[in-house]
């Protein structure tokens, strides 16, 4: 079903807007009046990364007149695979910066905002308060059910996106638009077991298919903020870039949702990070004085290497990290092998002396919770080491690439 556009038609265009837009005016569906709507329309996008870099590219080209931009990071080498807003010479810039500059360069005419702080319980109202709409282009979970939260108390749609190598959803969450409307909750009740998904730093993602999700979000708000179309309200679409398949299924409002059900428990911001956990409670057990430091580990490696220390260095990451980066000296054993049990075969038995276990990742949370199993497995003295390749590469050998 359609529902009534988000925005008012502002008064005019000017003969330049009309000349820009003229591709759109000429769509009966957009028109005139869809155009004007769009220029009066307010929209904040978070993130200037994989989704967010087409979601601001387009909606400035569409002619969405403010654009808010929430964003704290900088510009990394490894973003330009994708986050295509920026360009090489933005390396080491705020993303917010960079991407207002990009914008400038599409439309100038659009009127750029920046929240460059990070988004937390304690300016998430604050920030999203006044706009029309929010496209989420965010990629962690502890942000998504803040934002699907915060969204649900200020009575302001978004447009959810996320994406994981081959595969993207997209969906839109507007519970103040009708009644049946489901929100995040309805549709993800609990966030996975911290550990369970890889993000898209550790299992990689198509640059491409952040345009093909990204551009179908920016498709959703524009038919949100004109009234035009019938918007994924309800619906998730399900893209597999692989197979060239689109699925759109259909999402219920739960009766039982914490957030929009009948009998709420969740009646305002809650503690996001504890709600979705780092780890988990084994995993940060097991880290607890079991965690040492990569200078700690160069030091046991040169100990290894003077004979007067052995211990096995485990890297737990998948096979194509461990050809990008590694830590040398390093075994492969991928933490998969940890879950299925067939691992602990690969590691020296309990009867070999003192033989120390040595675990690590690229930041350290895959490590801790393949620590756990490994201390349940009776290694009582095996440690990890906190901040992974990533530290290692930072403090201790920056020739390698860092991601």
């Amino acid at each position: 079903m359609s529902y009534p556009a988000l925005v008012e038609p502002a008064d005019e265009l000017t003969i330049d807007e009309v000349r820009r837009y003229s591709r759109h005016l000429i769509i009966p569906d957009v028109g005139m009046t869809g155009q004007k709507r769009l220029k009066n329309a307010k929209v904040l996008v978070i993130g200037a990364g994989g989704l967010g870099s087409p979601a601001l590219l387009y909606l400035a080209a569409a002619g969405v007149h403010t654009l808010g931009i929430a964003e704290f990071d900088e510009v990394d080498e490894s973003n330009l695979q994708r986050q295509v807003i920026h360009g090489q010479s933005d390396i080491g810039k705020s993303k917010a910066l960079s991407a207002k500059e990009s914008i400038a360069e599409t439309n100038p005419y659009v009127n750029v905002i920046l929240h460059e702080g990070r988004l937390d319980n304690d300016n998430v109202m604050d920030v999203f308060r006044g706009y029309d709409l929010i496209v989420d282009g965010t990629d962690n979970f502890a942000t998504r059910y803040m934002v699907n939260d915060a969204a649900y108390f200020l009575g302001i749609p978004y447009v959810w996106g996320s994406i994981y190598r081959f595969d993207g959803q997209a969906s839109v969450f507007a519970p103040t638009l009708a009644d049946d409307a489901p929100c995040y909750r309805c549709l993800y009740p609990e966030p996975p077991p911290p550990g369970m998904v890889p993000s898209c730093a550790e299992g990689g993602v198509l640059g491409v298919l952040c345009a093909s999700i990204g551009s179908i979000q920016v498709n959703e708000a524009i038919k949100l903020l004109t009234g035009i179309g019938e918007p994924l309200v309800g619906k998730l679409m399900i893209y597999d870039a692989l197979e060239m398949e689109y699925r759109k299924l259909k999402v219920r409002k739960d009766p039982s949702c914490a957030l929009c059900g009948e009998n709420p428990t969740v009646t305002g911001l809650i503690d996001y990070d504890a709600f979705c956990g780092a780890i988990s409670d084994d995993a940060a057990e097991a880290a607890a004085g079991s965690t040492i430091s990569v200078t700690q580990l160069e030091h046991m490696l040169k100990e290894r290497e003077e004979g007067t220390r052995d211990f096995v260095l485990v890297d737990v990451r998948e096979p194509n990290e461990y050809e990008i980066n590694r830590i040398p000296g390093s075994v492969l054993i991928p933490k998969g092998e940890f879950l299925n049990g067939s691992a602990l075969e690969q590691l020296p038995s309990l009867t070999e002396g003192d033989k120390q276990i040595v675990m690590h990742c690229k930041s350290g949370v895959r490590s801790a919770e393949t620590l756990a199993i490994v201390k349940g497995a009776g290694y009582a003295d095996a440690v990890h080491v906190g901040g992974g390749v990533v530290a290692w590469v930072n403090q201790i050998d920056p020739s390698q690439p860092s991601y």
